[in-house]
């Protein structure tokens, strides 16, 4: 929806100081400051009630906010104001009643923006596929792989960094608009913000330092902690710093490039999910528990 749009009003008897606030919210959505919108949002929208764009800018105001039942009145004044240019409004309210769990509601905006609805009338359970997310974006942000279940709810799949105080298996709810990419076999997906923690996970975070003499050594100790259902990540050969350009778009081959990657590192740092020491017996399996290959293994999240 254009900023500019004026639904049931018509522009030229909307009040300059209206005009004049949603500016300055306008701008703070431009620079991605959403929350700091409000302010400026709900004045517009108090002295011009029956303009659509206002309440559009406070749907994504209160959304960033947290404020959900907020966020979906919001959202519907929106819809109601000017329903033939309202898809980013209808977007919001499935994420908003989502989050509230009226499934009705969140289901009636999906189908609204074309999204086809499984059957039922409780939550929404779809196989959309494994998607990039960037939890905790606000600070320590980190792309994790998920589960996405519905147009905007995924279950962690990998296991994140202890710093991003997210864990494998939590449920997450996430925005709508793409905010960069990633390569998943031959396709490019798009990554979408953490909005919220919906669930926590029964999981913890298990930092394993192992030395393996070879990629085939490690891939057999993996082998055995999935074959346990545990969660596990090799931060030592997935972990990537990017550039904000690669972050926030595909990333990309730098010329500069570290001389030592591409060569094998005996030291491997794992992230394991497990509930409890125990669930690691799998490292005992593997021949691996107690020995010299185990450096360290210690909960870090």
């Amino acid at each position: 929806m254009s900023q500019d749009n004026v639904g049931l009003v018509k522009a030229d008897i909307i009040p300059a100081a209206a005009r004049e606030a949603h500016q300055r919210a306008g701008a703070c959505v431009d620079e991605r400051r959403f929350v700091d919108s409000i302010v400026h949002a709900e004045e517009a929208a108090r002295l011009c009630p029956n303009w659509a764009a206002p309440w559009w800018i406070l749907s994504v105001g209160y959304k960033h906010a947290l404020r959900w039942e907020d966020a979906l009145r919001a959202c519907d004044r929106a819809i109601e104001l000017d329903p033939d240019d309202c898809e980013g409004p209808r977007w919001n309210a499935g994420i908003a009643a989502t989050a509230l769990g009226q499934w009705e509601r969140a289901r009636a905006a999906w189908a609204s923006v074309g999204i086809k609805m499984p059957p039922g009338d409780g939550p929404i359970e779809m196989r959309i596929g494994p998607t990039p997310v960037r939890v905790s974006p606000a600070e320590n942000a980190e792309v994790v792989w998920c589960d996405r279940i519905d147009p905007c709810r995924a279950i962690i799949h990998s296991v994140p960094l202890p710093e991003s105080e997210r864990r494998y298996g939590d449920l997450l709810l996430h925005d709508g608009e793409a905010r960069g990419r990633r390569q998943f076999g031959n396709h490019s997906v798009p990554v979408f913000d953490e909005l919220d923690v919906l669930e926590r996970s029964a999981y913890g975070t298990w930092e394993v330092v192992v030395r393996c003499a070879d990629p085939e050594q490690l891939q057999s100790l993996i082998v055995e902690l999935k074959r346990a259902e545990l969660g596990v990540e090799d931060w030592t050969g997935s972990v990537q710093m990017l550039c904000a350009a690669c972050s926030l778009g595909e990333p990309h081959d730098h010329q500069e490039r570290d001389q030592s990657q591409g060569e094998w590192q005996p030291e491997r740092r794992l992230g394991v999910a497990a509930r409890s020491l125990a669930e690691l017996s799998p490292l005992r399996r593997a021949l691996f528990w107690w020995r010299s290959e185990v450096v360290s293994v210690r909960q870090v999240l």
